[in-house]
């Protein structure tokens, strides 16, 4: 039995269908929250927790500044806004500069997990056409956590995970249909 406490995903071009696939068979009693940075444009609001509500029981929330972040409940970035987890396990949104000419940054998201779950945490870093989440993996790994990312000869666009393999710091190389059985499993074991 696994001790995770949480679930930091990132993805950018294509990230659209890899989210509602991986989510599509988990529940609600799914055993560990998941906070999602998906790279959005900054001007028009996300239609993404709409969509995703459509393929999932588990809860899909638009995260909020100091929202506590629970098990079986799903947490993404709103657009142009950087998502942090504090060490209270409470959100922090932030309109600080760019990280890798993205805002919400998947390297900020995943570097503040790493901080507060350490050994604890999974980083998935998923489809996208920049480097952001490279050093997000670095750090996860620094602390400890376990962490995995998404074949890039088989990602939609691979040079998000791609730049995450060449850190050598990825513990774990999948398809997303490999990224999805793992997270059934992690459901059925229930942690």
């Amino acid at each position: 039995m696994s001790d995770y406490s949480a679930i930091v995903m990132g993805m950018s071009a294509g990230g659209m269908e890899v989210l509602i696939n991986i989510f599509l068979n988990l529940d609600k009693s799914f055993p560990l929250p998941v906070i999602i940075v998906q790279h959005l444009h900054p001007m028009h609001k996300s239609e993404l927790p709409d969509i995703l509500r459509r393929y999932t029981a588990m809860e899909v929330l638009e995260a909020s500044e100091k929202c506590v972040v629970e098990p079986g409940k799903i947490y993404l970035a709103p657009a142009d806004y950087h998502l942090l987890v504090e060490r209270d396990a409470t959100i922090s949104l932030s309109n600080d500069e760019k990280v890798n000419y993205s805002r919400p940054s998947i390297d900020l998201l995943f570097e503040s997990a790493a901080y507060v779950w350490g050994d604890k945490l999974i980083g998935i870093l998923f489809t996208g056409a920049n480097n952001d989440g490279a050093e997000g993996i670095k750090a996860i790994k620094k602390y400890g956590g376990l962490t995995i990312a998404e074949n890039p000869d088989t990602a939609e666009y691979s040079a998000m995970p791609g730049s995450a393999v060449d850190t050598g710091c990825v513990d774990l190389i999948y398809s997303k249909e490999e990224i999805k059985l793992y997270l059934e499993k992690l459901s059925v074991d229930k942690l």
